[in-house]
């Protein structure tokens, strides 16, 4: 048996969910701004309640791992690893980017038809950004770029690509005129993938080290034009 609890607080979002063998319990979230450190413990204490497990009860910590907000991440994982640490449990983590993608892939219809591009907001018009294929692999790794009118314009003449995230709205001006470039509005990262993504390491034991296990912040990288891999 396996109790799982995620967590996701990479941007303004502050969301758990709890698994149980497998299966989702259940979830809680808010969207208020600067509201993670002050309530993300008594939102995890409440739904651990709701659904009649204790806290001694879980298996492992999963955590959204970037990028994302600096301060946002470091509240996520200084609360899993403090949960992990006390409960000597495993600490599992999942990027926050797959988590998005993972809520469009399983509602896209025929998805091995289209490329996948899960974008965050970071300042100005940077975004973090990556491309996947509807097997969930990466097709352009986890990278921050400055958006401009040729981002993925040769991969948008092969194959049609879904732009979501906080980020996509900044692209969507740019790429208005191109019917391969598709826009889904409305997705926010949440705990339920990142929990759902990480059963699947929970059972391969693909755990991180509690005590060296930092968040992949991005943010001492600064890009003046768009990253030559994502302009293909």
């Amino acid at each position: 048996m396996s109790l799982l609890l995620a967590l996701e607080t990479s941007t303004t979002v502050c969301s758990v969910a709890l698994y149980k063998d497998g299966q989702l319990l259940g979830a809680s979230e808010l969207q208020i701004e600067k509201s993670h450190s002050s309530h993300i413990t008594v939102m995890i204490s409440q739904l651990l309640e709701n659904c009649g497990q204790a806290l001694h009860e879980l298996s492992a910590v999963a955590v959204s791992g970037g990028p994302g907000s600096y301060t946002g991440l470091r509240i996520g994982s200084s609360t899993a690893k403090g949960l992990c640490y006390s409960l000597d449990i495993p600490l599992l983590e999942v990027s926050t980017l797959h988590g998005l993608a993972a809520q469009v892939i399983s509602k896209t219809p025929n998805p091995e038809r289209y490329l996948f591009c899960p974008m965050l907001d970071a300042r100005r018009m940077e975004v973090y950004t990556c491309l996947l294929n509807y097997k969930m692999e990466e097709v352009e790794p986890v990278t921050p770029v400055v958006l401009d009118g040729k981002f993925l314009e040769e991969r948008l003449a092969q194959q049609p690509i879904i732009f979501f995230g906080s980020g996509a709205a900044k692209l969507k001006p740019l790429k208005q005129s191109i019917d391969q470039a598709l826009f889904i509005e409305d997705v926010v990262p949440s705990a339920k993938p990142i929990g759902k993504l990480a059963l699947a390491k929970y059972e391969q034991q693909a755990f991180e080290d509690v005590a060296y296990y930092e968040p992949f912040y991005l943010k001492d990288v600064y890009i003046t034009s768009g990253s030559k891999n994502l302009t293909k």
